[in-house]
């Protein structure tokens, strides 16, 4: 915005200026002017005339500020008052002028001029004098004024000066522009808040200085800001107060709150206790007076807290085949962000760092995990995940089942158990040097004498267990089950069952 300072468009001055004579005969005084207005402090000129009859010859001249008649009429350059600041400027044949310096109010006279010549009758007095009246200046202005508008200030006097008067102004002691008018109004254009101030004036030439007068320029809030509270970390829980403060001349009407977009206070303080993180986010005041209305500059709410929402996730997604490799990724909510991870398989610590990762799974490696995740404030475990590997029958092997005599024509009851993940579910049965499955199913009951194993299967794969001996005799019926070779002989275990 520019702002532009000039002085108003002139007025006409006009000065009238009478010429009084006072005169009888060949007795004569004149006045020029009549009426004086002059500035506090300044000087004046009282220019003056005169003449006589001829035969006389001057004795004496002076001014004096008494013409009662019958009383004396005192010589004002022998007042203590006037002494210093009279100098008679004429002569002892026509002119009388004087100048009278540093002029106050109570040099507000009428004011005469006398002569005494060498005749008994000689004395003159021109009579009426010349009339002078001291004024000071006063700035007229308004008390404020809306930033933008324009402004009239005027220099008064309480009269009209005499002399043609060049007005100079002054803000703060300083003076406003070297421009000079003969109108007594300085107007301000568009104004802003840099031209408040003292405003005075004075005429030039002249020391006197009129007292100040002030001109407030409001304006709507500017330079609107927030503050928070206190110092350092704010910390979940603990409580943040925000201060809204903005520069105008004028009180604010109200102070309105924003969280991103959305109004949650008014005044000038907006406190929050119990913070959480759900606090965190833009927060922004406003700040309203009569004149409008402006808003902060966002300011963040940075809430530190301990982790929460711990997760783990596992790569990939399907099966865990046992062979492959699996990594867990561990990741939370915190402020600021968690940098420390432990692993724990049920309550064994593992591992360390955001990711855990295993190679060559088996099935040693089922179970539940877990990971805790730490920052500054605080630490929290996430839920544990299982981790489910599927691998093919292992462990296979055949169990004997029943009790008693076992004669011919009985049968004897072979199970069939496996590790697998998932469990086999899937049976054959098999005799030695036979290639063609015998018999299908968890269970198997042999019949005849023989060596004979089962063969696990799920979708993984399938594995064989170790064969077991069937033997009968009659009605005894001898089982044997190898179990193993030493030395290079096979160690037999028999059981008689008659």
């Amino acid at each position: 915005m520019v702002m532009s300072v000039r002085m108003a468009p002139p007025l006409p001055l006009i000065i009238l200026i009478m010429i009084h004579r006072v005169s009888g005969a060949d007795w004569d005084v004149s006045y020029s002017p009549s009426h004086i207005c002059a500035l506090k402090n300044s000087s004046v000129i009282m220019s003056c005339t005169y003449t006589y009859p001829t035969g006389h010859q001057i004795m004496k001249v002076f001014w004096s500020k008494n013409n009662v008649k019958g009383e004396d009429h005192p010589d004002l350059s022998e007042d203590p008052e006037y002494s210093q600041r009279l100098q008679y400027l004429g002569d002892t044949q026509q002119d009388c002028s004087i100048r009278l310096s540093h002029v106050t109010q109570k040099d507000e006279h009428m004011y005469y001029f006398r002569f005494i010549t060498d005749k008994p009758d000689g004395k003159w007095t021109g009579d009426p004098g010349v009339t002078l009246t001291v004024t000071d200046l006063q700035v007229e202005a308004p008390e404020r004024v809306t930033e933008g508008h324009n402004v009239s200030l005027t220099c008064n006097s309480s009269c009209t000066l005499t002399d043609r008067a060049t007005f100079i102004w002054y803000r703060n002691s300083q003076p406003l522009t070297e421009r000079r008018d003969g109108n007594n109004q300085l107007l301000l254009q568009s104004v802003r808040r840099e031209d408040a101030g003292r405003y005075s004036c004075a005429l030039h030439g002249h020391s006197y200085i009129s007292p100040a007068a002030r001109l407030s320029v409001t304006y709507a809030p500017k330079n609107v800001s927030v503050s928070i509270n206190g110092s350092g970390e704010i910390v979940e829980g603990g409580s943040v107060t925000l201060s809204c403060s903005s520069d105008s001349n004028l009180p604010a009407l109200n102070f309105s709150w924003f969280k991103g977009g959305r109004l949650v206070g008014s005044g000038r303080i907006y406190s929050i206790s119990n913070i959480s993180s759900d606090h965190s986010e833009e927060y922004k005041c406003k700040s309203i007076s009569e004149h409008g209305e402006k808003y902060s500059d966002a300011v963040t709410l940075n809430i530190m807290y301990p982790p929460k929402n711990v997760s783990v996730s596992i790569t990939g997604s399907g099966e865990i085949v046992e062979g492959d490799s699996v990594t867990l990724s561990c990741s939370s909510d915190a402020n600021p962000p968690a940098l420390n991870f432990s692993w724990f398989k049920g309550r064994n610590l593992v591992g360390s760092g955001r990711i855990y990762s295993i190679s060559n799974i088996s099935s040693d490696h089922s179970g539940e995990y877990k990971c805790k995740s730490r920052n500054k404030i605080g630490e929290k475990y996430s839920d544990a995940v299982t981790l489910n590997i599927m691998y093919p029958p292992k462990n296979v092997s055949v169990s004997i089942t029943g009790s008693g005599e076992i004669v011919e024509g009985d049968s004897v009851t072979l199970s069939c158990s496996s590790d697998s993940n998932p469990p086999a579910l899937n049976f054959s049965w098999f005799k030695e040097n036979q290639s063609s499955a015998v018999g299908s199913g968890q269970s198997f009951s042999a019949l005849q004498s023989g060596r004979f194993y089962c063969e696990a299967h799920n979708q993984h794969g399938s594995q064989r267990s170790d064969a077991v001996t069937v033997i009968v005799k009659g009605r005894l019926v001898i089982l044997y089950i190898s179990i193993g070779v030493v030395c290079g002989a096979a160690v037999i275990i028999g059981m008689l069952i008659w």
